[in-house]
């Protein structure tokens, strides 16, 4: 599968849109996932997945293979899905009415042994779940966590402090 994804690849940096919308098949899961925690919003989610790809697209001529497509397009994935939450953060600061995720959406997102731990990242303030998807799931280390979102590094280690706190509250009442 690594060769066909290798293949793509190149393929795709020539300008093939088949095989492009082969590796668009291949990652759009895992980016929509990324998104879809973060942004803690369906159509949110969906419009972020588009505009990776896209970015992807425009910048695949520039990719040199030091790192895997995979790594490559994750990163490309991750920055712009924050950019997005951060520009949506902004929005949320001028707006009172602060919105809660969908989660009806939620269970139809999950499969079902993993629907109420992803009920419970939904519900988790904006901020506390960018910072558990970040280092709990995606990895990350709390000071590349500060830089990405513009806190403190302390901010993002109370944040996910935090975010376990309420998590493990919330899934002992299940």
């Amino acid at each position: 599968m690594a060769m066909e994804i290798a293949q793509a690849v190149a393929a795709a940096k020539e300008g093939d849109k088949k095989a492009f919308y082969q590796l668009y098949q291949q990652f759009v899961g895992r980016v929509y996932a990324i998104c879809w925690r973060l942004l803690g919003n369906k159509q949110k989610a969906e419009d972020a997945s588009q505009e990776i790809f896209i970015k992807v697209w425009q910048q695949l001529p520039a990719f040199r293979g030091d790192s895997s497509f995979g790594t490559w397009l994750h990163t490309i994935a991750t920055r712009t899905a924050i950019d997005l939450w951060r520009q949506d953060k902004h929005l949320r600061l001028t707006d009172s009415s602060d919105e809660q995720p969908e989660l009806a959406d939620v269970a139809t997102e999950c499969s079902s042994s993993a629907a109420p731990l992803e009920q419970a990242i939904q519900r988790l303030p904006a901020q506390a779940r960018a910072v558990f998807v970040l280092f709990a799931l995606e990895g990350y280390q709390h000071q590349e966590i500060a830089t990405m979102l513009g806190i403190a590094e302390g901010t993002s280690k109370a944040q996910y402090f935090r975010a376990r706190q309420l998590l493990q509250e919330w899934l002992a009442d299940e």
